[in-house]
């Protein structure tokens, strides 16, 4: 679709009066690549939810359309909006989580890949359950510090999402458990065959599968590259490695791919996302366009100042003492990040190894505040 194309359609939304400059100028973009940085409070959602709505009045159908989010929440959130703008023009937008896409998809085609459609999909507790039986049908060493099931679900789970092999993961992240890397890995593999002949799926399998269908099957790739003309993505600062490809490989035939997040702020690190994928989005995808929107309707103006005064000149902010102390004023001021954060914090479901990383981000966080002042990066009047 054509710029000429888009500028020529009758609308029914003022856009120009619902949208600032920077908003407009995003959401009326011609097709093609797209990254939208905006950070908290400058209407993200907003932006994409009249996206959507823009391509619809551009004659775009609903189910060419797909919505991939972080939470249901938030999908359900913008489709429900577009719908109050336009009608039931927006019904059949396929609208979601990574993961729900993903179930969506395999419920189609899970005899291709060796399941049938009404696999189970296992809960934390279901997949401890599973991990303690095939750990004991392995035979594990008789050793006090072997991985609970609960983190040896956590090693499999940074594997498949970092795409990093199990041994490394076990080296880099876990040191404790290194003379155990053969028999952490015996059960991986026996793990998989019991999900098989169980009919079940956890969590990961339903991105990690999702790709191996659409990458192993052309006659299914192909189906919903043709089917999906447009692809848009929230919070894709959050993204993983297996995310990232599933955009590609959805969003590939036609190009037409819009990406929204904070390249300042990044909280699903301890799950494999990975900052830099929205870095580095424009050597992605060559001639993307880039929007900025800068305008904050959340946070004060002081709060804004000492926020842009931490990241300037840093060209690599996740990873940087200055990008700390940016990501406490997020949690600080941002309701939403708190419950999130406070969310990830379980020791059940991450297990205490992670918890202690939760703790030592914390810390780092107000290292860096401190530095920051000390050095005299910010002026007190």
């Amino acid at each position: 679709m054509g710029a000429a194309a888009l500028s020529t359609a009758a609308h029914r939304i003022d856009y120009a009066a619902e949208l600032n400059e920077q908003q407009l100028a995003a959401v009326t973009s011609a097709g093609g690549a797209a990254l939208v940085i905006a950070g908290a409070g400058s209407g993200k959602t907003r932006t994409l939810t009249y996206r959507v709505a823009w391509l619809l009045e551009n004659g775009v159908k609903p189910w060419n359309i797909l919505l991939l989010t972080f939470t249901n929440k938030a999908a359900r959130e913008m489709t429900s909006r577009v719908s109050e703008l336009l009608g039931p023009e927006a019904d059949g937008i396929w609208g979601g989580t990574f993961h729900s896409i993903g179930n969506r998809i395999l419920r189609r085609h899970a005899e291709v890949i060796g399941f049938k459609p009404g696999f189970s999909i296992l809960d934390r507790e279901d997949q401890s359950d599973l991990l303690k039986s095939v750990a004991n049908d392995v035979g594990v060493p008789r050793d006090k510090r072997f991985p609970k099931p609960d983190v040896l679900a956590e090693l499999f789970s940074l594997s498949a999402n970092t795409g990093d092999p199990l041994d490394v993961v076990v080296h880099d992240r876990f040191g404790y458990f290194d003379g155990m890397a053969e028999s952490i890995a015996s059960v991986r593999a026996a793990y998989e065959r019991r999900k098989v002949s169980a009919n079940a799926m956890d969590f990961d399998d339903l991105l990690i599968r999702t790709n191996q269908l659409l990458r192993d099957h052309p006659e299914v790739g192909e189906h919903y590259r043709e089917q999906f003309h447009h692809v848009l993505v929230d919070e894709y600062q959050d993204t993983n490695l297996v995310q990232a490809d599933l955009v590609d490989l959805l969003g590939s035939k036609h190009g037409n791919i819009m990406v929204v997040g904070d390249d300042a702020q990044s909280i699903y690190s301890w799950r494999g996302a990975n900052f830099e994928n929205i870095l580095k989005f424009p050597q992605r995808y060559a001639g993307a366009q880039t929007y900025r929107i800068e305008t904050n309707y959340r946070s004060v103006p002081g709060i804004l100042d000492v926020a842009n005064a931490a990241i300037k000149g840093n060209a690599r902010q996740p990873m940087a003492v200055k990008y700390f102390l940016v990501a406490i004023l997020f949690v600080l001021f941002d309701v939403e990040v708190i419950f999130m954060y406070l969310w990830a914090v379980n020791f059940k479901e991450l297990g205490l190894l992670v918890f202690v990383e939760m703790l030592t981000f914390v810390a780092c966080l107000l290292v860096g505040f401190y530095y920051i002042i000390k050095k005299g990066a910010l002026k007190w009047e």
